[in-house]
């Protein structure tokens, strides 16, 4: 089984790792890249471009002026330690046993705009580049003609035929991938909650929920769509009543 999900935007290289352990992204290269087209952009372009404030806009062309290779544990840190947003507190990599890292680092791939794809143990530097960004590199226009199908191609290499893709991903970063030319059979959950006597997604709770759908799948040890169902962390529970699709299974609370 493989999952993908979302980065974040929010980044924490302060709190203490829980592994020394670390590789390298796939796709380092493209990265510094991306970022030689990056740095020559100044703070004020770079707000127009990603739609951010002047503050985050500063922050960010200093992180471009500071990006450098090689990566090491001094000036990068891995990446599921790095990212601190909603998906990753439900997931909360901090608490996992080293076999459970182990597993996580087979199992999951981060969907980036500036690395691509990471393994939750790749190195990385902070970043905001958001997948939607329309970055024009070269020839493309955008990262998601950047990126083409290398990400699929990507995945396929490292899946079995009969694995299973667990897409935890946003639309904004699923939408990198080809789905149709996946080799794998595709199951995307879905989360909502009871609000105003609707049923609903809502954000925030979604995108922890499917940290913690990560979480689960790890520490259970699943392997089919019917292993997923069994899901019933924060109080979420599978409704075969409200699912539509076989492979969109529906949780609620």
């Amino acid at each position: 089984m493989k999952i993908v999900i979302s980065p974040a935007k929010s980044l924490n290289y302060e709190s203490e790792l829980p592994t020394t352990k670390y590789t390298s992204p796939e796709f380092i290269d493209d990265a510094e890249k991306l970022n030689k087209v990056l740095k020559k952009k100044k703070p004020k372009a770079l707000s127009e471009l990603m739609s951010i404030s002047d503050n985050l806009a500063q922050l960010n062309w200093q992180r471009n002026q500071d990006f450098t290779t090689p990566f090491t544990p001094e000036n990068a840190r891995q990446a599921v330690y790095a990212f601190s947003g909603d998906v990753y507190q439900g997931l909360d990599a901090y608490t996992l046993s080293e076999e459970k890292i182990e597993k996580l680092q087979q199992t999951l791939r981060i969907l980036s705009g500036q690395y691509g794809i990471l393994k939750p143990l790749d190195l990385m530097q902070p970043y905001r580049l958001e997948m939607g960004t329309s970055l024009k590199i070269g020839r493309k226009k955008n990262l998601y003609e950047y990126w083409g199908e290398r990400l699929t191609n990507h995945l396929n290499n490292e899946m079995e035929d009969d694995e299973l893709l667990v897409n935890l991903a946003s639309n904004e970063y699923y939408s990198a991938l080809k789905p149709k030319k996946i080799k794998a059979e595709i199951i995307t959950p879905i989360f909502k909650d009871w609000k105003n006597d609707k049923l609903k997604i809502i954000s925030f709770f979604a995108k922890k929920a499917r940290g913690a759908m990560v979480r689960y799948i790890i520490d259970s040890d699943a392997k089919s769509l019917s292993d997923i169902k069994g899901f019933n962390l924060d109080d979420y529970q599978f409704s075969q009543e409200h699912t539509l699709k076989e492979n969109e299974p529906v949780f609620i609370r």
